[in-house]
């Protein structure tokens, strides 16, 4: 298989790369960051016309890319920067909509693309342990709409969102995958409450609470009760897109690194001549390229039909990503000794972002036993 990309993703990347290295060094990164709003809305705007938003989605979407490799090399290039503008929640709730909206709620998508609309998927809830399944929301009946009761946790920028996909359920126990619908919340609706506070590896996130929230029968999004196959969609998009990212990250990380044991003296030599550090530095190099290895075969296989083999790339670039990215956080701090840890180096700052990947969409441990398990499942149905 030919992993080299085509003309106009090499375009994009070198575009999105000269644009984040020229618009959001770090001191940028870092006020945008710490911000009250939590991201640039300038700096949105201009993403969405450098058809950045547009590459993550499909034609027939409206987008002109929507392949697992146009994800991959934004979200790499968007790592490197440490940008913390809603592109994950573009790519995941509009991902959503394009799997199970009518055509009317597709037109959503418009907006997205065009970055007026920013969106967000409000799925994970306090103690589901990562379990995509587990929902507690509930959305009932009534009349000819709907009425939801529940809360929503950590959404990423939710406080800025205009639109949210919910995920609730309608049917079923807590941890059925059926029984679980999806919905279009518009930000404004009453009896939906947002309150923010900072992330601790910059930007902003939210719990989104729903208090007898009243929607109408276009609200739903697909049938009910089928909604877990969209947001298994959804959700691996992110999954991906968090592994690129991570990745990006990961080389900003090494490169500084790098330059670090190039530069830095000590008893009157550079400590990159030191053996000891070269041979951690050459393992680092290594366990970067096994992640890159990950990313590419996830990004081929979230277009696949086969769901038990997208899945189980997916599991095991998070996983590994999982682990590479916090030793890489750690040997790059520790190879830069005690100046690895302050904040004004961008070094701590993307060892931060490394960590927190890993406990978003869930961590190593829990996709490591979702990839065995998706394992046993294939074993039994080739049996």
């Amino acid at each position: 298989m030919n992993f080299e990309h085509t003309e106009d993703r090499r375009m994009l990347a070198d575009s999105l790369n000269r644009f984040i290295a020229e618009q959001y060094a770090f001191e940028a990164r870092d006020r945008i960051a710490k911000s009250e709003h939590g991201f640039s809305t300038k700096i949105w705007e201009q993403f969405a016309e450098l058809g950045v938003i547009g590459a993550l989605f499909r034609e027939e979407d409206g987008g002109f890319g929507g392949g697992g490799f146009d994800v991959a090399v934004v979200f790499e290039a968007l790592g490197r920067g440490l940008v913390v503008e809603p592109v994950l929640g573009a790519v995941m709730a509009g991902e959503a909509i394009a799997a199970a909206g009518s055509e009317a709620q597709k037109e959503q998508l418009a907006g997205i693309i065009a970055g007026s609309t920013v969106a967000a998927l409000a799925h994970d809830e306090p103690g589901t342990h990562y379990e995509l399944a587990h929902v507690q929301t509930r959305a009932e009946r009534s009349g000819d709409g709907w009425l939801l009761n529940g809360a929503k946790a950590v959404v990423p920028q939710g406080e800025q969102a205009d639109l949210f996909v919910v995920s609730a359920r309608t049917g079923g126990a807590d941890d059925d995958e059926s029984g679980i619908s999806l919905f279009l919340v518009p930000a404004k609706t009453k009896g939906l409450y947002v309150r923010g506070c900072p992330a601790i590896d910059g930007g902003r996130v939210a719990e989104v609470v729903f208090d007898g929230l009243k929607l109408e029968g276009d609200a739903l999004l697909g049938s009910e009760g089928q909604g877990y196959p969209a947001l298994e969609r959804a959700v691996g998009r992110g999954l991906l897109a968090l592994c690129a990212e991570s990745l990006g990250a990961m080389e900003a990380a090494k490169a500084a690194t790098l330059e670090y044991l190039r530069t830095r003296k000590q008893f009157g030599l550079l400590i990159g001549s030191f053996q000891a550090l070269q041979h951690r530095m050459a393992d680092l190099l290594l366990e970067v390229e096994q992640a890159r290895s990950a990313v590419i075969n996830a990004a081929a296989a979230i277009d696949g039909t086969d769901r038990v083999a997208r899945e189980r790339a997916l599991s095991a670039a998070k996983a590994s990503i999982g682990r590479i990215g916090t030793l890489v956080a750690e040997e790059s701090v520790q190879m830069h000794g005690g100046i690895g840890m302050t904040w004004e180096l961008p070094l701590a700052h993307y060892a931060k972002r490394l960590v927190m990947i890993d406990h978003q969409l869930g961590d190593e441990d829990h996709h490591l036993q979702r990839f065995a398990a998706l394992g046993r499942q294939a074993l039994a149905a080739a049996r």
